[in-house]
């Protein structure tokens, strides 16, 4: 038990009409408001939220292994399509649907756009996504390291793939401690969490960066073939203000060509945003399925106080809780 993760309250695969299996966790109660989790980089079923968010909020939150990580089945080249067919489907065997909403983390960020672009879900919530660094207009933006990288997934993705396939679980975490500022190490180096973490690393790997996590990266890191001006469904993305890693400007561009979607910065915190500040995110979301529903908790009234969360909206920027 963690302040920021438990563990799964339920957890199993779902095999599809092809034959694969993807594999899955879920908290929350079964007849709760469902959320299927696109996790991040290399991280597993296995790792979720936790100090009761999601009982807080009546979510049934589902995380889904993507193909070749964890216990799902690799599916060589697929695309961000086919991962979208796979969501479609296990919606429909899990009985989620008609169309649940979605939480995309870090490196999941752009597989669950593309399921908004789609209309396979109701709404979505970015989480420190990762954004379209391939974009022309980050070109100067990036660090020389990463330049390199996009460049080269770019000019030989088939090579690039080869690069990541050479990643493992303490390659992965070194690299995230690495880069992570104090707020988040405070995350990342409680007991609950490292073990959490840990075990979604291992579990990630299991198959080999080959079987998963390679391909998700370069799909991730070059040019994203998503109408994000098609997306219709309501979208909040959220980062954290200490967030060094996963957008250039912290989502500004990427906000605003995803028609009427809102954007919300959270002092105090970087990458690790989805754990130091889930329920609140949780929250919101829920509130935009479910708009009728009154609130437990009024999060507007608490971060006026705190004076902690900015928001940019379609419109006039604004300032305090839900805009």
């Amino acid at each position: 038990m963690s302040l920021y993760v438990d563990d799964p309250a339920r957890l199993g695969t779902t095999r599809l009409s092809d034959g694969r299996v993807l594999g899955w966790a879920e908290w929350g109660p079964e007849d709760g408001l469902p959320v299927l989790l696109s996790p991040g980089a290399a991280t597993s079923r296995w790792l979720g939220i936790g100090a009761g968010a999601v009982e807080n909020e009546g979510v049934r939150l589902v995380s889904v292994d993507r193909p070749g990580l964890g216990v799902s089945t690799p599916a060589p080249d697929r695309v961000f399509a086919d991962f979208v067919d796979d969501v479609r489907e296990l919606t429909a065997l899990r009985g989620l649907g008609p169309l649940p909403a979605m939480l995309g983390n870090s490196q999941g960020a752009p597989f669950a756009l593309a399921c908004a672009a789609a209309g396979v879900v109701s709404a979505l919530a970015l989480v420190s996504p990762a954004d379209e660094v391939a974009a022309p207009e980050f070109a100067s933006a990036l660090p020389d390291d990463l330049r390199g990288l996009v460049a080269r997934v770019a000019e030989d993705p088939v090579g690039a793939e080869k690069v990541f396939a050479g990643f493992d679980a303490d390659a992965m975490r070194r690299m995230v401690l690495a880069g992570s500022p104090a707020c988040d190490l405070a995350v990342y180096e409680d007991p609950g969490f490292a073990a959490a973490y840990g075990r979604a690393l291992d579990e990630a790997f299991s198959q080999g960066a080959a079987a998963g996590y390679a391909r998700d990266t370069v799909l991730a890191m070059g040019r994203w073939p998503i109408d994000l001006g098609a997306i219709t469904v309501p979208v909040e993305v959220w980062y954290g203000e200490e967030d060094t890693s996963h957008s250039p400007d912290l989502g500004r561009r990427l906000v605003a060509r995803i028609p009427g979607a809102r954007r919300t910065v959270v002092p105090g915190v970087g990458g690790a945003l989805l754990w130091a500040t889930a329920e609140p995110i949780l929250a919101s979301l829920a509130e935009t399925v479910r708009p009728d529903e009154p609130e437990e908790r009024d999060w507007r009234e608490e971060w006026d106080r705190r004076g902690a969360v900015r928001r940019d909206v379609p419109g006039p920027v604004r300032r305090g809780g839900r805009g």
